[in-house]
């Protein structure tokens, strides 16, 4: 009897356990940290952090991606979407920070596609599995050439852009300039700016980023739109160029603005919210003549925009940058962008990769590009008739500018070589050193970054 008792202890012991667990599965609680599917199933919980510029009070890059995180988290049960904006002034130095870390290593950055082969290289971007993705083959080819390094993708582009000149149609027919206004050479830039002064002493003759704190605005949109409008480059065969007289003449030219007082006062365009002045300020309130600058300015005059301003494109139009002497092709421009990339280090990078596929599909790329002014990357986009058709934007002229258009180099040296860039051209346009002497002593400072190896004069 006892051994029986025992035995059906034991079996009702058994018993217990088990319908216990099953009470358990039909509840509705979860463990700790994670949340449940439709089916009662456990559901572990995620997050993804992305990383992005946050440019001025507008933020339109933010209010695109808060917009992707209620979608991704509605087609991802379980998984938090964390937007970390960083300043926009801040960005060249906190973002490599956070790439570094494994700890902090975004899912998802936005990523300037001039960084791509350096921080490529430095194995803080994860590659990219673009094949099985058939949206790849949606997007313009050249602007794909800026995000492979090596043969391998390593960032989504979810914007391009061109660069020219903006003009001010009242204030040249007040000066006496005619309007429309397509200058052949740099030297009728200078004669426009010097009748401006004249005529208009009031009014900043010519506008264009000067200053180490623009960071990679002074190099592409003033040094390298002057520099690819001469016959040489800043790349070639392998090597820097560091002496060459495109660059001299380049630096002629910021020289001549500059010390004739063409240009803006240096306590304008030396500080880090020089771009935010000149749109929401100068430009708005008609305080300068010609702008060297990008298309992507329309978005800050834009009805979502920091400064609405549905005139803008009937007060200034925006025409192409000339060549120095008016030499083939005749004009040149910039063309740069931004792209979505995943952190190497970071811990769910399928999910990121996941993030950045839905937040550059047409439907969001679409939506980006008109509340941010910005060029779209995606053909299919570039055909869509709301995209084209929007008004204030410069979407017309954008095919005609990327004719004549140029890219960086696609060399991990070159933001190094960008840094030594906005040294000298600072230097030039605060008058601290001529032209001669600047290029003297850029290309002791790209040799001792790079190597003497790696660079060459012409």
């Amino acid at each position: 009897m006892l051994k029986k008792s025992k035995w059906l202890g034991l079996a009702m012991v058994i018993m217990l356990v088990i319908l216990t667990a099953c009470g358990n599965n039909n509840s509705n609680s979860s463990p700790s940290g994670s949340d449940s599917s439709d089916s009662g199933a456990p559901v572990e919980s995620k997050t993804i952090k992305v990383a992005y510029g946050k440019w001025n009070e507008t933020d339109n890059w933010g209010k695109w991606l808060a917009g992707v995180k209620t979608e991704f988290e509605q087609a991802h049960a379980g998984v938090k979407v964390e937007l970390q904006p960083i300043e926009g002034s801040q960005y060249s130095t906190k973002a490599p920070l956070l790439l570094m870390d494994d700890r902090t290593a975004p899912e998802v950055l936005a990523e300037d596609s001039f960084l791509i082969n350096a921080d490529s290289a430095a194995g803080y971007l994860q590659e990219l599995d673009v094949a099985s993705w058939e949206d790849w083959g949606k997007f313009n080819e050249g602007i794909k050439a800026a995000v492979t390094a090596n043969g391998k993708v390593y960032g989504v582009p979810f914007s391009t852009d061109v660069r020219g000149l903006y003009y001010n149609k009242e204030l040249f027919k007040k000066a006496g300039l005619p309007v429309p206004w397509q200058p052949k050479s740099w030297d009728e830039v200078l004669s426009a700016s010097k009748t401006i002064k004249e005529k208009l002493p009031d009014i900043i003759p010519f506008w264009m980023n000067s200053g180490k704190a623009g960071q990679e605005a002074t190099t592409m949109q003033t040094f390298e739109m002057l520099l690819y409008g001469t016959k040489d480059t800043l790349y070639d065969n392998g090597k820097w160029v560091v002496k060459s007289p495109g660059i001299l003449s380049s630096l002629q030219f910021i020289n001549n603005i500059y010390s004739g007082g063409m240009g803006p006062k240096l306590s304008q365009v030396l500080t880090a919210q020089a771009g935010q002045v000149l749109e929401t300020d100068l430009m708005p309130n008609q305080k300068v003549a010609i702008v060297l600058n990008g298309n992507w300015m329309t978005g800050s005059w834009a009805e979502t925009g920091s400064k609405p301003w549905p005139e803008a494109l009937d007060v200034y139009d925006f025409v192409k940058m000339p060549t120095q002497n008016g030499e083939d092709p005749g004009f040149t421009s910039m063309s740069g962008g931004w792209t979505l990339a995943v952190g190497a280090k970071s811990k769910e990078k399928e999910l990121g990769f996941e993030f950045i596929k839905l937040a550059i599909n047409a439907k969001n790329n679409k939506a980006f590009a008109i509340l941010d002014g910005a060029l779209t990357p995606r053909t299919d986009v570039a055909a869509d008739a709301e995209y084209t058709g929007q008004k204030g934007t410069l979407y017309g002229v954008a095919a005609d500018f990327i004719t004549y258009t140029h890219v960086r180099p696609a060399n991990a040296e070159y933001p190094s070589v960008s840094t030594q860039i906005q040294e000298m051209v600072e230097k030039v346009a605060a008058g601290n050193l001529t032209p001669e002497a600047a290029m003297e002593e850029y290309a002791k400072n790209v040799e001792r970054t790079v190597g003497a190896d790696k660079v060459t004069t012409k």
